[in-house]
């Protein structure tokens, strides 16, 4: 078992602040040297996320539930939780949620809410939200200490900083899960999220190289430097591109805001004539992207983008050549289950790996919602759940 924890959100960048590189005057190629000597590549990880896509996922107490990939789990590795059982239900379930500051996070607690009302056992779900603050979250985490928690729920906002607030919750003998983003101890009952950044990472690239003929050229578009799945994200797609004969014309940061990505891309469609395909390590400003490519009259791209429906519409409507890696909005669900199961004495993974879907041009229908938000994500997981779709509009 690994003991550093530090699989960042993706959607959770929105909300630092970033830097651009300045546009190159030529193409800077591409090998794999760069991501093996990055400080974010780890050969292992590397191997061990990519060879998850393939694995085949355990249901909850040996289902397969092939329908609910929120309670499906990959090579899990499971722990004994009787000394937490606690009968009888009427449980105050506690959540420190860094924030809801982006529609992936929104799109999850929505989830996160509903999956509560489905258990009765559930008295009460009792949230503080940190507003991306790591001192407002430490203090949150804190505070929880005297409000009756059965279990505690935590999303950090940063790894490093929440790391010791995390252990000395650990410590009051209150079970703790932590989802989405991790931390550096392993003290936490189970630790909940999809397979990683270098499986989204080299999804994408796959597609490209696949789709775009040797010697294409390629424009990778990312958000911020250091941010550890995103740099995962783009370490993998190194390895991929690297000997595939592609020209990586550029790497550029856009902040996450549409009208930068759309400057960066007219610019290099002004200098290069041409851009055959679109890396991306989060698709949100995917959109922007493609009408870039409209506004200058040239031919669309292969591109990656990700599960929100403005992205997933416009690739319906324009036949685009694309793949949405996803980094699903279902893992909200999951701590809600896993909180109980320990309550209930029954086991968890310690590390509970879900799969992690992605989009083809063959799936494509079965994830365009014409009636919920552009910026809904599709593997919410929550089309079944009553009341869908209101609370998520």
């Amino acid at each position: 078992m690994r003991t550093t924890w530090a699989i960042v959100a993706a959607a959770a960048v929105l909300a630092l602040a970033g830097c651009s590189s300045d546009l190159p005057d030529k193409g800077t190629g591409n090998t794999s040297e760069s991501a093996a000597k990055s400080e974010f590549f780890d050969r292992g990880e590397f191997d061990r996320q990519l060879a998850f896509r393939t694995a085949q996922p355990v249901g909850l107490d040996g289902g397969d539930s092939h329908d609910k990939p929120w309670e499906q789990m990959l090579d899990p590795a499971m722990v004994d939780t009787a000394k937490y059982a606690k009968p009888g239900g009427d449980y105050n379930l506690c959540f420190s949620n860094a924030s809801v500051n982006n529609p992936w996070r929104q799109v999850g607690f929505k989830t996160m809410r509903e999956e509560a009302k489905l258990h009765p056992e559930i008295g009460k779900l009792t949230v503080l939200d940190a507003g991306a603050k790591d001192d407002k979250q430490i203090s949150d985490i804190q505070s929880f200490a005297t409000q009756g928690c059965s279990a505690l729920i935590i999303s950090p906002n940063t790894t490093a900083t929440l790391t010791p607030a995390v252990e000395a919750a650990c410590n009051t003998g209150v079970p703790v899960i932590v989802f989405d983003r991790g931390v550096k101890t392993n003290c936490p009952v189970t630790f909940i999220h999809p397979i990683g950044g270098y499986a989204f990472g080299a999804d994408g690239a796959e597609f490209l190289k696949q789709k775009v003929p040797s010697g294409g050229k390629i424009l990778a578009l990312r958000i911020l430097p250091g941010v550890d799945v995103l740099e995962q994200r783009w370490a993998a797609a190194d390895q991929v591109f690297a000997g595939s004969g592609l020209d990586i014309v550029g790497v550029e940061f856009t902040d996450g805001d549409a009208a930068k990505t759309k400057s960066i891309v007219s610019s290099y469609l002004q200098r290069q004539g041409k851009i055959d395909g679109i890396w991306m390590d989060a698709g949100q400003t995917a959109v922007a992207a493609v009408e870039a490519f409209q506004d200058a009259g040239v031919a669309l791209p292969a591109i990656v983008g990700e599960d929100q429906q403005d992205f997933l519409r416009m690739w319906n409507k324009e036949k685009l050549t694309a793949v949405a890696p996803t980094y699903p909005a279902y893992q909200w669900r999951t701590p809600v289950i896993a909180a109980l199961r320990i309550l209930e004495g029954k086991q968890v993974p310690r590390e509970w790996v879900l799969p992690q879907l992605k989009i083809t041009k063959d799936t494509l229908p079965n994830y365009i919602k014409a009636d919920m938000p552009p910026l809904h994500y599709a593997m919410c997981g929550c089309e079944a759940m009553p009341g869908y779709p209101a609370p998520w509009k």
